[in-house]
């Protein structure tokens, strides 16, 4: 349920509303817009009290949350969501901006990492990512340098200034990834992976979840919940691709999925075009398609030699190519085409 305050609540009525809704068994979170507060009553509890809440002093209406995640909702906060991301020259993800967050799939080496750090912030790039543990198929693939690969990371971010995000696996290596970078990433193997989930809402780092292969948007948005409702509002939401019928693409990437999470949620939402299609040539094209429909930024992965790559070379840009991808991002659309012959001329 959501307690739409009035205009002119005062903040002694915005505290009664928060003690009475914690009376019927709920959990009060409160949005503070521009012109009033929303408090959303999140949980199980008694509803017909919170429906009482009509007549309270201050109170404007109440209505009920239509989707089952809560706080990710769109309805509990109208206005969206910014992240900011990195302590000393943070980036801003949600805003007018298109962020661009890139690097290889693994940190293979410090020169691999660091070359491809200066290359990437050269071409405009606003963001490293890079692989320290990595989840593979197969048991015997390259699995990531794990520590070693943290220390890299964050004397590239020393040496660029980027600020770094990382994939975490597991529960057991949260503490020593925070040490090192700025941002959490939830690969798409984890999305559910609940008891990971909630120990990152409880960490004060931004968390990049990734849609997983085979999850609707509904699912998507309520792995997010598992964060916004353990404390962690700094989420961004990443559509990688979804497994289909298709098998000239690695993954098929749902670009309704972007504008439909945009329009669910206040959470912003970025793009992997490297995962979703898995091709090198479709990159710059699905980069474009994605930041058309509203993405508020990319993730793409970058490296020195793709065909020498450890892990995902197939999908990974050069530097020459990353450079190409950054200026077909900023240039214009294409123009609707214009009728040759008016009706006025056919009659």
């Amino acid at each position: 349920m959501i307690v739409n305050m009035s205009e002119k609540a005062t903040e002694q009525e915005i505290t009664h509303i928060i003690e009475r809704i914690r009376e019927a068994g709920y959990t009060p979170h409160v949005t503070r817009g521009v012109e009033r507060a929303i408090v959303a009553a999140v949980g199980n509890g008694r509803r017909h009290e919170i429906e009482a809440l009509q007549v309270a002093p201050g109170v404007d209406n109440v209505v009920a949350i239509a989707q089952p995640f809560k706080l990710v909702s769109r309805q509990v906060k109208p206005e969206r969501t910014v992240v900011n991301v990195g302590e000393v020259a943070g980036v801003a993800i949600g805003g007018p901006g298109v962020v661009v967050i890139a690097g290889p799939c693994s940190v293979e080496s410090r020169e691999q990492l660091i070359s491809t750090a200066h290359a990437v912030k050269r071409a405009g790039a606003t963001m490293l990512r890079g692989g320290a543990y990595k989840p593979r198929t197969s048991p015997y693939d390259f699995q990531g340098l794990g520590l070693e690969a943290l220390k890299i990371l964050r004397e590239a971010r020393e040496e660029t200034g980027l600020p770094v995000v990382t994939e975490v696996m597991s529960t057991e290596d949260v503490d020593i990834i925070c040490e090192h970078v700025d941002m959490l990433q939830v690969g798409a193997r984890n999305m559910q992976n609940f008891a990971l989930l909630r120990r990152l809402a409880t960490v004060r780092k931004p968390v990049l979840l990734k849609r997983g292969p085979s999850a609707t948007v509904k699912e998507w948005l309520l792995a997010a919940e598992y964060l916004l409702s353990g404390g962690n509002s700094q989420v961004v939401l990443c559509e990688r691709g979804i497994k289909t019928f298709e098998t000239e693409m690695r993954n098929t990437f749902d670009l309704a999925a972007v504008a439909l999470a945009r329009d669910l949620s206040h959470l912003p939402v970025i793009a992997d075009p490297s995962h979703g299609t898995g091709k090198q040539s479709l990159i710059a094209a699905v980069s474009r398609a994605a930041v058309a429909v509203g993405a508020d930024g990319l993730i793409i992965e970058v490296h020195p030699c793709p065909e020498r790559a450890l892990s995902d070379g197939a999908q990974s840009l050069d530097f020459a190519g990353f450079e190409r991808v950054m200026k077909a991002i900023g240039e214009p659309l294409r123009r609707a085409a214009v009728p040759t012959t008016s009706i006025a001329d056919v009659a």
